[in-house]
Protein backbone atom coordinates (compact mmCIF):
# COMPACT_ATOMS: atom_id res chain seq x y z
CA UNK A 1 0.00 0.00 0.00
CA UNK A 2 2.56 2.60 1.04
CA UNK A 3 4.81 2.11 -1.38
CA UNK A 4 2.11 2.38 -4.48
CA UNK A 5 1.42 5.39 -2.43
CA UNK A 6 4.58 6.63 -2.96
CA UNK A 7 5.25 6.25 -6.22
CA UNK A 8 1.71 7.70 -7.73
CA UNK A 9 2.20 10.60 -5.35
CA UNK A 10 5.57 11.27 -6.99
CA UNK A 11 4.12 10.88 -10.08
CA UNK A 12 1.81 13.42 -9.55
CA UNK A 13 4.60 15.50 -8.26
CA UNK A 14 6.06 15.05 -11.73
CA UNK A 15 2.91 15.51 -13.72
CA UNK A 16 2.51 18.73 -11.74
CA UNK A 17 6.02 20.30 -12.63
CA UNK A 18 5.63 19.30 -16.17
CA UNK A 19 2.09 20.64 -17.26
CA UNK A 20 3.12 24.19 -15.57
CA UNK A 21 4.44 25.72 -18.58
CA UNK A 22 0.91 25.11 -20.10
CA UNK A 23 -1.27 26.64 -17.37
CA UNK A 24 -1.21 30.47 -18.17
CA UNK A 25 -3.24 29.94 -21.62
CA UNK A 26 -5.10 26.67 -21.02
CA UNK A 27 -7.59 26.76 -18.47
CA UNK A 28 -8.04 22.41 -19.18
CA UNK A 29 -3.97 22.51 -17.78
CA UNK A 30 -4.52 24.95 -15.24
CA UNK A 31 -7.96 22.90 -13.96
CA UNK A 32 -5.72 19.96 -13.69
CA UNK A 33 -2.55 21.64 -12.32
CA UNK A 34 -4.65 22.47 -9.09
CA UNK A 35 -6.60 19.93 -8.82
CA UNK A 36 -2.77 17.82 -8.62
CA UNK A 37 -2.13 20.75 -6.14
CA UNK A 38 -4.90 20.22 -4.07
CA UNK A 39 -3.24 17.32 -2.40
CA UNK A 40 -0.17 15.89 -3.91
CA UNK A 41 2.25 17.49 -2.08
CA UNK A 42 0.44 16.76 1.07
CA UNK A 43 0.46 13.33 0.11
CA UNK A 44 4.24 13.12 -0.08
CA UNK A 45 4.59 15.04 3.01
CA UNK A 46 2.38 12.77 4.86
CA UNK A 47 3.95 9.73 3.74
CA UNK A 48 6.76 10.82 4.94
CA UNK A 49 6.04 12.08 8.33
CA UNK A 50 3.93 8.51 8.91
CA UNK A 51 7.74 6.92 8.46
CA UNK A 52 9.41 9.52 10.36
CA UNK A 53 11.00 8.55 13.74
CA UNK A 54 9.58 10.74 16.74
CA UNK A 55 11.67 8.97 19.43
CA UNK A 56 15.04 11.00 21.01
CA UNK A 57 17.45 11.43 18.21
CA UNK A 58 20.52 9.57 18.28
CA UNK A 59 23.40 9.04 16.80
CA UNK A 60 22.64 6.93 13.84
CA UNK A 61 19.57 9.09 13.12
CA UNK A 62 21.27 12.14 13.02
CA UNK A 63 23.26 10.07 10.78
CA UNK A 64 20.85 8.80 8.20
CA UNK A 65 19.75 13.13 8.47
CA UNK A 66 22.90 13.32 6.51
CA UNK A 67 23.31 11.29 4.30
CA UNK A 68 19.48 11.01 2.56
CA UNK A 69 18.79 14.54 3.01
CA UNK A 70 21.86 17.07 3.31
CA UNK A 71 24.29 15.52 1.83
CA UNK A 72 22.15 14.83 -1.56
CA UNK A 73 21.17 18.78 -1.00
CA UNK A 74 24.71 20.21 -1.35
CA UNK A 75 25.46 17.85 -4.37
CA UNK A 76 22.26 18.81 -6.69
CA UNK A 77 22.32 22.39 -5.54
CA UNK A 78 25.82 22.46 -6.54
CA UNK A 79 25.19 20.94 -9.99
CA UNK A 80 22.28 23.14 -10.15
CA UNK A 81 24.49 26.08 -10.22
CA UNK A 82 27.12 24.76 -12.51
CA UNK A 83 24.04 24.72 -15.03
CA UNK A 84 23.13 27.78 -14.39
CA UNK A 85 26.42 28.85 -15.28
CA UNK A 86 26.76 27.09 -18.07
CA UNK A 87 23.46 28.52 -19.72
CA UNK A 88 25.21 32.26 -19.30
CA UNK A 89 24.08 32.71 -15.67
CA UNK A 90 26.11 34.25 -13.06
CA UNK A 91 28.20 31.29 -10.39
CA UNK A 92 26.52 31.85 -7.35
CA UNK A 93 26.82 28.92 -5.10
CA UNK A 94 24.03 29.64 -2.71
CA UNK A 95 22.94 27.36 -0.30
CA UNK A 96 20.56 29.27 1.34
CA UNK A 97 18.44 29.37 -1.51
CA UNK A 98 17.25 26.24 -3.08
CA UNK A 99 16.74 25.33 -6.68
CA UNK A 100 13.59 24.14 -7.93
CA UNK A 101 12.43 21.20 -6.49
CA UNK A 102 15.26 21.08 -3.83
CA UNK A 103 13.43 22.86 -1.01
CA UNK A 104 11.96 20.02 -0.13
CA UNK A 105 15.31 18.17 1.24
CA UNK A 106 15.93 21.47 3.61
CA UNK A 107 11.94 20.84 5.02
CA UNK A 108 12.70 16.77 5.43
CA UNK A 109 15.55 17.92 7.05
CA UNK A 110 14.37 20.39 9.76
CA UNK A 111 11.05 18.57 9.81
CA UNK A 112 12.27 15.12 11.23
CA UNK A 113 14.39 16.93 13.36
CA UNK A 114 11.86 18.76 15.23
CA UNK A 115 9.24 16.06 15.42
CA UNK A 116 10.93 14.65 18.20
CA UNK A 117 10.56 17.86 20.16
CA UNK A 118 7.00 18.65 18.70
CA UNK A 119 5.31 15.62 20.09
CA UNK A 120 6.49 16.24 23.40
CA UNK A 121 3.73 18.87 23.60
CA UNK A 122 0.03 17.61 24.21
CA UNK A 123 -1.24 19.17 20.55
CA UNK A 124 1.24 18.79 18.13
CA UNK A 125 -1.37 18.35 15.22
CA UNK A 126 -3.17 21.62 16.54
CA UNK A 127 0.26 23.54 17.08
CA UNK A 128 1.78 22.95 13.74
CA UNK A 129 -1.33 23.92 11.35
CA UNK A 130 -1.27 27.20 14.30
CA UNK A 131 2.51 27.73 13.22
CA UNK A 132 1.58 27.44 9.38
CA UNK A 133 -0.95 29.90 9.15
CA UNK A 134 0.95 32.12 11.41
CA UNK A 135 4.02 32.14 8.96
CA UNK A 136 1.86 33.86 6.67
CA UNK A 137 1.53 36.84 8.52
CA UNK A 138 5.08 37.97 8.29
CA UNK A 139 6.57 38.55 5.28
CA UNK A 140 9.70 37.82 6.89
CA UNK A 141 9.40 34.22 6.83
CA UNK A 142 10.37 34.01 3.23
CA UNK A 143 12.00 31.24 1.12
CA UNK A 144 15.46 31.60 2.42
CA UNK A 145 16.30 28.17 3.91
CA UNK A 146 12.76 26.71 2.65
CA UNK A 147 11.42 28.16 5.61
CA UNK A 148 8.06 29.64 4.26
CA UNK A 149 7.13 26.25 2.96
CA UNK A 150 9.09 24.04 6.05
CA UNK A 151 6.36 25.68 7.77
CA UNK A 152 3.95 26.18 5.91
CA UNK A 153 3.73 22.56 5.20
CA UNK A 154 4.53 21.30 8.80
CA UNK A 155 0.93 20.05 9.68
CA UNK A 156 1.37 17.64 6.77
CA UNK A 157 4.12 15.95 8.08
CA UNK A 158 2.85 15.65 11.88
CA UNK A 159 -0.60 14.65 10.61
CA UNK A 160 1.25 11.85 8.70
CA UNK A 161 2.74 10.90 12.15
CA UNK A 162 -0.50 11.29 13.57
CA UNK A 163 -1.49 8.45 10.84
CA UNK A 164 0.95 5.84 12.11
CA UNK A 165 -0.02 6.58 15.94
CA UNK A 166 -3.70 6.19 15.02
CA UNK A 167 -2.71 2.81 13.40
CA UNK A 168 -4.07 3.91 10.20
CA UNK A 169 -2.71 0.56 8.01
CA UNK A 170 -3.72 -1.85 11.14
CA UNK A 171 -7.27 -0.63 10.88
CA UNK A 172 -7.49 -0.53 6.98
CA UNK A 173 -6.29 -3.82 6.57
CA UNK A 174 -8.43 -5.23 9.18
CA UNK A 175 -12.02 -3.99 7.46
CA UNK A 176 -13.79 -6.36 4.98
CA UNK A 177 -14.45 -5.79 1.50
CA UNK A 178 -17.50 -4.68 1.22
CA UNK A 179 -16.73 -1.75 4.18
CA UNK A 180 -13.63 -1.05 2.21
CA UNK A 181 -15.06 -0.52 -0.91
CA UNK A 182 -17.32 1.94 0.58
CA UNK A 183 -14.44 4.31 2.16
CA UNK A 184 -13.30 4.05 -1.89
CA UNK A 185 -16.60 4.76 -3.30
CA UNK A 186 -16.65 7.82 -0.75
CA UNK A 187 -13.17 8.76 -1.55
CA UNK A 188 -13.69 8.50 -5.48
CA UNK A 189 -16.95 10.85 -5.12
CA UNK A 190 -15.14 13.22 -3.05
CA UNK A 191 -11.92 13.77 -5.90
CA UNK A 192 -14.57 13.48 -8.57
CA UNK A 193 -16.39 16.56 -6.72
CA UNK A 194 -12.48 18.35 -6.63
CA UNK A 195 -12.17 17.59 -10.12
CA UNK A 196 -15.44 18.88 -11.43
CA UNK A 197 -15.21 22.12 -9.62
CA UNK A 198 -11.73 23.31 -10.80
CA UNK A 199 -13.06 23.92 -14.65
CA UNK A 200 -16.45 25.05 -13.55
CA UNK A 201 -14.68 27.74 -11.76
CA UNK A 202 -11.24 28.14 -13.29
CA UNK A 203 -12.12 32.29 -13.80
CA UNK A 204 -12.75 32.29 -9.61
CA UNK A 205 -9.63 30.25 -8.65
CA UNK A 206 -7.10 32.95 -11.28
CA UNK A 207 -8.51 36.11 -9.51
CA UNK A 208 -8.24 33.93 -6.14
CA UNK A 209 -5.06 33.33 -7.16
CA UNK A 210 -5.35 30.26 -5.35
CA UNK A 211 -2.24 28.46 -6.89
CA UNK A 212 -0.11 30.57 -4.83
CA UNK A 213 -1.90 29.89 -1.82
CA UNK A 214 -1.39 25.91 -2.53
CA UNK A 215 2.39 26.78 -2.93
CA UNK A 216 2.69 27.43 0.80
CA UNK A 217 6.31 29.74 -0.22
CA UNK A 218 4.41 33.31 0.52
CA UNK A 219 3.47 35.47 2.92
CA UNK A 220 -0.62 36.29 2.71
CA UNK A 221 0.27 40.18 1.69
CA UNK A 222 2.82 39.31 -0.73
CA UNK A 223 -0.25 37.50 -2.74
CA UNK A 224 -2.41 40.40 -2.23
CA UNK A 225 -4.58 39.55 0.76
CA UNK A 226 -3.76 41.73 4.03
CA UNK A 227 -7.34 40.88 5.85
CA UNK A 228 -6.54 39.63 8.98
CA UNK A 229 -8.69 36.33 7.74
CA UNK A 230 -6.52 35.58 5.26
CA UNK A 231 -5.65 32.52 7.66
CA UNK A 232 -8.41 30.85 7.36
CA UNK A 233 -7.72 30.27 3.28
CA UNK A 234 -4.62 28.78 4.15
CA UNK A 235 -6.56 26.39 7.23
CA UNK A 236 -9.06 25.45 4.67
CA UNK A 237 -6.24 24.03 2.50
CA UNK A 238 -4.80 22.41 5.06
CA UNK A 239 -7.75 20.66 6.34
CA UNK A 240 -9.01 19.81 2.61
CA UNK A 241 -6.02 18.67 1.33
CA UNK A 242 -5.65 16.23 4.47
CA UNK A 243 -8.81 15.10 3.63
CA UNK A 244 -7.91 14.07 0.38
CA UNK A 245 -4.68 12.81 1.52
CA UNK A 246 -6.57 10.00 3.71
CA UNK A 247 -8.87 9.88 0.40
CA UNK A 248 -6.05 9.10 -1.99
CA UNK A 249 -4.67 6.51 0.47
CA UNK A 250 -7.73 4.75 0.99
CA UNK A 251 -8.02 4.48 -3.06
CA UNK A 252 -3.72 2.83 -2.96
CA UNK A 253 -4.44 -1.02 -3.82
CA UNK A 254 -3.41 -2.89 -0.97
CA UNK A 255 -1.67 -5.40 -3.17
CA UNK A 256 1.83 -5.77 -5.32
CA UNK A 257 1.27 -4.59 -8.56
CA UNK A 258 3.99 -3.83 -11.35
CA UNK A 259 4.61 -0.06 -10.14
CA UNK A 260 5.14 -1.35 -6.78
CA UNK A 261 8.75 -1.90 -6.65
CA UNK A 262 8.92 1.79 -7.82
CA UNK A 263 7.76 3.03 -4.73
CA UNK A 264 11.25 2.71 -3.11
CA UNK A 265 12.52 5.27 -5.93
CA UNK A 266 10.97 8.06 -5.11
CA UNK A 267 14.00 10.25 -4.05
CA UNK A 268 15.48 9.58 -7.19
CA UNK A 269 12.37 10.55 -9.30
CA UNK A 270 12.40 13.70 -7.60
CA UNK A 271 15.82 14.33 -8.45
CA UNK A 272 16.30 13.59 -11.45
CA UNK A 273 12.84 14.41 -13.23
CA UNK A 274 13.51 18.34 -12.77
CA UNK A 275 16.67 17.45 -15.55
CA UNK A 276 14.26 16.34 -17.72
CA UNK A 277 11.71 18.85 -17.38
CA UNK A 278 14.27 21.58 -17.26
CA UNK A 279 14.19 22.71 -21.06
CA UNK A 280 10.72 23.22 -21.63
CA UNK A 281 10.61 25.39 -18.24
CA UNK A 282 13.28 27.64 -19.39
CA UNK A 283 12.29 27.66 -23.49
CA UNK A 284 9.45 28.50 -25.01
CA UNK A 285 8.02 25.25 -26.82
CA UNK A 286 5.37 24.96 -24.59
CA UNK A 287 4.48 28.37 -24.51
CA UNK A 288 0.97 30.29 -25.67
CA UNK A 289 -2.01 28.27 -26.57
CA UNK A 290 -1.18 24.88 -27.53
CA UNK A 291 -3.51 22.16 -29.24
CA UNK A 292 -5.95 19.98 -27.07
CA UNK A 293 -3.54 16.93 -27.16
CA UNK A 294 -0.47 18.66 -25.70
CA UNK A 295 -1.94 17.97 -22.15
CA UNK A 296 -2.66 14.69 -22.04
CA UNK A 297 0.14 13.95 -24.45
CA UNK A 298 2.55 15.90 -21.63
CA UNK A 299 1.01 13.76 -18.77
CA UNK A 300 1.79 10.44 -20.28
CA UNK A 301 5.93 11.44 -20.90
CA UNK A 302 5.74 12.55 -17.24
CA UNK A 303 4.50 9.20 -16.01
CA UNK A 304 7.32 7.75 -18.40
CA UNK A 305 9.73 9.89 -16.60
CA UNK A 306 8.31 8.12 -13.50
CA UNK A 307 8.43 4.71 -14.54
CA UNK A 308 12.29 5.24 -16.08
CA UNK A 309 13.67 7.30 -13.81
CA UNK A 310 12.32 3.78 -11.09
CA UNK A 311 14.78 1.26 -12.66
CA UNK A 312 17.52 -0.36 -11.57
CA UNK A 313 20.10 0.76 -14.41
CA UNK A 314 19.28 4.39 -13.77
CA UNK A 315 19.64 3.96 -9.35
CA UNK A 316 22.74 2.06 -10.05
CA UNK A 317 24.22 4.94 -12.02
CA UNK A 318 23.24 7.68 -9.85
CA UNK A 319 22.95 6.01 -6.41
CA UNK A 320 26.16 7.87 -5.80
CA UNK A 321 24.47 11.28 -6.03
CA UNK A 322 21.07 10.64 -4.64
CA UNK A 323 22.34 8.03 -2.17
CA UNK A 324 26.00 9.44 -1.04
CA UNK A 325 27.44 6.91 1.61
CA UNK A 326 30.55 9.37 2.19
CA UNK A 327 32.07 6.81 5.01
CA UNK A 328 35.16 9.15 4.80
CA UNK A 329 33.29 11.77 6.38
CA UNK A 330 32.20 10.07 9.58
CA UNK A 331 34.20 9.84 12.84
CA UNK A 332 34.74 6.40 14.33
CA UNK A 333 31.82 5.37 16.52
CA UNK A 334 32.37 6.66 19.99
CA UNK A 335 32.98 4.64 22.72
CA UNK A 336 31.50 6.64 25.80
CA UNK A 337 27.96 7.83 26.53
CA UNK A 338 29.60 11.70 26.43
CA UNK A 339 30.78 10.51 22.63
CA UNK A 340 34.71 10.31 23.70
CA UNK A 341 36.95 8.15 21.41
CA UNK A 342 38.47 5.46 24.00
CA UNK A 343 42.15 4.84 22.85
CA UNK A 344 44.08 1.56 22.53
CA UNK A 345 47.89 1.74 23.82
CA UNK A 346 48.86 2.09 19.84
CA UNK A 347 46.54 4.91 19.50
CA UNK A 348 44.00 3.87 16.67
CA UNK A 349 40.76 4.48 17.59
CA UNK A 350 38.41 0.93 18.07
Amino acid sequence: MWDNARWIAITLVVIGHGILPLIGESNSAYSVYLFIYSFHVAVFVTVSGYFAKSGPPNARALRQILTDIVFPFLIFETIWTIIKWLLGGEFALDYTTASWTLWFLIALAVWRIVLPYLVLLRFPLLIAIAISIGAGYTETIDSTLALSRTLGMLPFFVFGWKLRQWQLTGRWLELSSAVAWRWRAGAIVLFGTTLALMPLAIETWRDLKLRRFMLYDESYEAIGYDEPWSGAIRLGLLLFAMLLSVAFLVLMPRGAHWFTPFGTATMYIYLLHSFVLFPFRETPVLAGDQPFWVLPAMMLFCIGISIVLSLKPVRRVFRPLVEPRARWMFRPEPSTATGTLVLPPDGEPR
